[in-house]
């Protein structure tokens, strides 16, 4: 009997190894993923270095990374005139955006502008987040990079301005690429997984000081929490006034939660650990169908409760952290063979669904396509992970986020997509546009594309999106009504 029961699971070793033995070993992902980085940042500084530099970047000249840079990290004290925007403007015609010899697919979605990674000054651009001064009406983008963080303001969307640049706290080779903003009270959060970066706090008013011959302008944090070394992602609630700083070195990669009710003065507020590495969240008063969580606040996480490598078992959680001295966990699904990896997701706007993205099951082939997890959320005790969905593509998913009627997903090597989501109760998620700002292929890699994307502006149907190797584009979509 034993010897049946070891041939048994030898087999099934050697049918989930085998899954992914035409794609990619399973223990070569993280390898996988920096080095296709790697080349991005390479060939980006490589144009760096041939363009037109008027000033280097101080904190990147310095860095052991190593490249001259131009526009975003200029400063002030150089007294370099800023540099006259330009129209990038491409309207989507006929399934194609045309700027200069460069062609992006693309489908009910106009390209407004676009700022390259030359003119941002920064050798990868990764997260990105907005922010609109509710004194002025000025609206910007908060662009991510391995050097630190652009502030491109957007107020005429079609004429983009680098304001200023914010340095890293912290220039680290071995895991340089990932940042990530929030905003809250019109101060920006931020955090990498550069070791010793800590938490910068930038206050955002201090845009409304930069005079038109100083631009753009090297910005200084008015506080680092250093409660944390390296962080990988972060959560705010707006309505309370927490941080949820998500894949750092305490907690165990938990929820590490922060006080920032006085933004200048972040204080540790608690650890949730007990689901395993979070890799990013979303943090809310609950407002949904299940009345026993009402006015409680909850946070709803991607998870892998083993981090060691795959088989991963990779769920949804989700934890009552009203109380941070006594958390209370309403649930903790798992999905899948484990041959993925529970990325991200964003509530509906009613937060009865949550559409969920794993960055992985189309890098080992576990699916053939493009793949958007749908969960019921009515019991929050039973989370209902009701159905699947794909629209075709091939590349690997990465962030979304919700607004109205619609999902902003952006997926790495095919760009944005926005599914139309009045109809998810019946397990529809259609897409209706997209614009695809990587044209050498559709490939399941890391090797370039859009990181995330910002769709929480003013003006109506303005998105900022991040691309690693050409910067930010600033576009316009084509939506009917029921976008807000």
């Amino acid at each position: 009997m034993l010897n049946v029961c070891f041939a048994i699971l030898s087999f099934a070793l050697l049918f989930a190894f085998a899954r992914t033995a035409d794609a990619h070993r399973p223990d070569d992902f993280d390898a996988g993923k920096k080095s296709d980085f790697a080349a991005v940042a390479a060939k980006n500084k490589a144009r760096l270095a041939g363009a037109d530099v008027t000033t280097e970047s101080a904190a990147l000249a310095s860095s052991p990374l190593g490249a001259s840079s131009t526009g975003a990290a200029a400063s002030a004290d150089a007294g370099s005139p800023y540099k006259k925007p330009r129209l990038t403007y491409a309207r989507c015609n006929r399934g194609i955006a045309t700027l200069g010899d460069q062609e992006y697919k693309c489908d009910n979605i106009d390209m407004l502008a676009h700022v390259d990674i030359t003119e941002l000054g920064v050798s990868f651009v990764n997260d990105i987040w907005g922010w609109t001064d509710r004194k002025t009406r000025r609206e910007y983008a908060l662009v991510g990079a391995i050097e630190g963080t652009v502030v491109v303001e957007i107020s005429q969307p079609w004429l983009p301005k680098v304001r200023g640049f914010l340095p890293a706290s912290a220039l680290d080779p071995q895991s340089p690429f990932w940042r990530d903003i929030k905003v809250y009270k019109d101060h920006a959060f931020i955090v990498s997984e550069q070791r010793n970066h800590g938490m910068q706090v930038l206050d955002l008013r201090t845009l409304r000081k930069i005079k038109y011959k100083h631009e753009p302008v090297t910005l200084e944090a008015v506080a680092v929490y250093d409660g944390f070394s390296s962080t990988h992602n972060i959560a705010i609630n707006e309505d309370t006034g927490f941080a949820y700083a998500v894949g750092t070195n305490v907690c165990l990669g938990g929820l590490e939660m922060v006080d920032i009710r006085d933004p200048a003065n972040p204080k540790d507020a608690g650890c949730f650990k007990d689901h395993g590495y979070v890799h990013d969240a979303q943090c809310v008063t609950y407002k949904g169908p299940d009345h026993r969580y009402r006015g409680r606040e909850i946070c709803f996480s991607a998870a892998t409760a083993n981090n060691a490598g795959p088989p991963f078992d990779n769920t949804l959680s989700i934890v009552d952290v009203t109380d941070k001295s006594d958390f209370q966990v309403i649930s903790n699904t798992s999905y899948g063979d484990g041959f993925g990896y529970s990325h991200q997701g964003w509530l509906t706007p009613d937060q009865r669904y949550f559409i969920h993205d794993d960055e992985l099951d189309e890098f080992f082939e576990t699916v053939a396509t493009t793949t958007t997890r749908l969960w019921d959320l009515t019991d929050l005790q039973k989370p209902d992970l009701f159905a699947t969905t794909t629209n075709g593509q091939t590349s690997i998913d990465h962030n979304l986020y919700t607004r109205g009627r619609y999902s902003y997903a952006s997926n790495y090597t095919t760009g944005l997509r926005i599914f139309d989501i009045s109809r998810l109760g019946r397990g529809k998620y259609k897409e209706v546009a997209f614009f695809d700002m990587y044209p050498e292929n559709d490939n399941a890699t890391f090797e370039g594309g859009t990181w995330s994307n910002y769709p929480y502006f003013k003006r109506r149907n303005v998105i900022a999106v991040s691309s690693m190797d050409r910067g930010l584009f600033i576009l316009r979509a084509r939506l009917g009504y029921g976008y807000y």
